[in-house]
């Protein structure tokens, strides 16, 4: 499984230590360490935006920059996939449309992931699943919080339509903010990201206790090895994954 981390990471040595030799994820919306990416990390994915648009109350209506930027990213060689602009908490007719509009969606569909929002049906997700080499799982509606007793639940549904009765994937599937060890050590992910070391690097009061790393790039060495040391099972088997008595009984409490 490939753990991407989303940039940017401050300062720019922290974000070194996090992606230098690994994989970075570079959002449309903030690129500014894009060219960090390219010089020490293996490979880059590269995200719309969507999100963060959408949850600043701003969605994004125009994609033509966009798809500028992947036209001239898309040809380096250390380019793994673009992800698709979606429509957050949108219907299956907005989205759709968004992929008939994606310029590779016939001439070269590795470019790009389309997203399969949580909330929508698994008939969409079953049609993506065959017509895309990649899929990306990104949690939306009902299902939002990442690590909710309904979101496991969604998530196993998810797994009996993506994986055969044999629990082999039937295309690669990228989980959207999930790099939790929580998560994705329980789903067949060919990849994962979040934005886990951005968000906490800097935060002093997460750092307690005598063997607190002493720079924010220690800190996203700890984060990053913490993290890389867990891996996505290759087979799905729903019997034996720890997901719906768990944390139905339990009600763990959420990840981000």
């Amino acid at each position: 499984m490939i753990h991407y981390h989303g940039t940017p990471i401050t300062p720019a040595t922290a974000a070194a230590r996090a992606i230098s030799g690994g994989h970075a994820f570079v959002s449309f919306q903030h690129p500014e360490q894009l060219g960090l990416a390219l010089e020490v990390a293996q490979t880059f994915a590269v995200d719309n935006g969507a999100f963060s648009a959408w949850r600043s109350g701003a969605p994004v209506t125009n994609w033509k920059p966009y798809y500028a930027w992947v036209g001239e990213l898309n040809r380096y060689p250390s380019f793994d996939f673009a992800v698709i602009p979606d429509v957050i908490d949108g219907d299956e007719h907005a989205n759709d449309a968004l992929l008939n509009e994606w310029p590779w969606h016939e001439t070269a569909p590795w470019v790009g992931a389309p997203v399969w929002h949580l909330h929508e049906s698994l008939e969409r997700l079953e049609r993506l699943a065959f017509a895309w080499p990649r899929i990306c799982l990104g949690s939306s509606g009902e299902y939002a919080t990442v690590g909710t007793p309904l979101w496991y639940r969604r998530m196993a549904e998810a797994m009996d339509v993506l994986c055969d009765k044999h629990g082999r994937p039937i295309c690669k599937i990228h989980g959207l903010r999930m790099l939790n060890p929580d998560v994705f050590t329980r789903f067949p992910f060919a990849s994962a990201d979040s934005t886990n070391i951005g968000q906490n690097v800097g935060i002093d009061s997460k750092w307690r206790g005598p063997y607190t790393p002493a720079t924010k790039e220690a800190r996203a060495q700890v984060m990053r090895e913490r993290i890389e040391a867990h891996q996505a099972p290759t087979f799905w088997v729903r019997k034996i994954a720890p997901i719906q008595a768990e944390f139905v009984l339990e009600g763990e409490s959420h990840v981000e």
